[in-house]
């Protein structure tokens, strides 16, 4: 599916999972932590489709339950007991309480990571810092691209040793192992080719230097303005939510929390509304593309 967000200009995708990110880092409220998990989960199948259905159901759901079963079992902090176990170490209501938080802080992060990774790529990031930090953020666009493009890298070269019977799924035990350090031999030697060919291109296009000029695709328009200006006060009441103590939570000795205002309510829509923003905006244009088609 083509996202609608990942049009807008790199300075608003990247301010919107700064705030998602740190925001899901730090917010320990279970309403906030709801919001930005049920956000995040939708978001991540938007882009990915269906791969990113079964990675989720598959594995982030899996990790959700396991961190938040593993916690209060070494975790016996805790006024409210529930019961014991065999060795005699109580479960409690806290801890199972901050073992979720816990793990639905982790796997928030997990999401906006793949999401970010997904939008955030490495001409936007190199558009963005390659003035103030050119070296780091060459390299960190190359970080970015590893895992993806060297697991499709892997595939080839699986596929191409499997061709000749060099794959790890042939022969005994020691031939496969030796199938599988030549693959990784290959792997190894086509990183640092492609490496020092990225190096040396960059280097003869001028790449750092003071006075190099660069051509770009990404202008900042109205429609960026009026983003920038959402997220900019939404993110305003949340963080005046967050200073009066909207986003917080104690979890020992006893599970206490903020009641629910008017204030809370605002503060809980516009967290909402935030988090939904690029959901919101692939619904919108999806209309409007409706809207047009029906008019032909």
């Amino acid at each position: 599916m083509c996202d609608s967000f990942s049009t807008f200009h790199p300075i608003i995708n990247f301010i919107y999972f700064t705030f998602m990110l740190v925001f899901s880092m730090f917010f320990v409220h279970p309403i906030f932590q709801a919001i930005a998990l049920f956000s995040s989960f939708i978001y991540s199948i938007i882009l990915k489709g269906k791969n990113g259905f079964k990675f989720n159901l598959l594995y982030i759901l899996p990790m959700l339950l396991f961190m938040a079963v593993l916690n209060p079992v070494f975790n016996h902090e805790g006024v409210t007991i529930l019961f014991y176990l065999k060795n005699g170490n109580p479960i409690t209501l806290e801890s199972i309480i901050y073992g979720i938080s816990a793990a639905c802080m982790f796997v928030t992060t997990i999401l906006w990571f793949s999401c970010y990774n997904a939008i955030m790529t490495s001409d936007k990031f190199i558009y963005l810092f390659g003035r103030i930090m050119p070296k780091l953020s060459l390299i960190f666009s190359m970080a970015l691209r590893f895992i993806p493009r060297y697991s499709e890298q892997i595939k080839v070269i699986s596929d191409a040793q499997k061709c000749i019977g060099r794959d790890m799924s042939q022969g005994n035990i020691l031939k496969r192992a030796r199938n599988g350090i030549k693959i990784l031999s290959i792997m190894t030697t086509w990183a640092l080719e492609n490496a020092i060919e990225t190096s040396d291109s960059m280097r003869a296009r001028g790449y750092g230097l003071p006075n190099r000029t660069s051509f770009s695709i990404f202008r900042f328009d109205n429609r960026d303005k009026i983003v920038f200006s959402i997220i900019f006060c939404l993110s305003t009441i949340v963080l005046v939510g967050a200073f009066k103590g909207e986003n917080t939570i104690r979890f020992f000795p006893s599970i206490k929390i903020m009641e629910i205002t008017s204030f809370s309510i605002i503060v809980y829509i516009a967290y909402f509304i935030l988090c939904m923003m690029p959901i919101i905006i692939n619904v919108q244009e999806a209309r409007k593309w409706k809207y047009i088609e029906s008019r032909i």
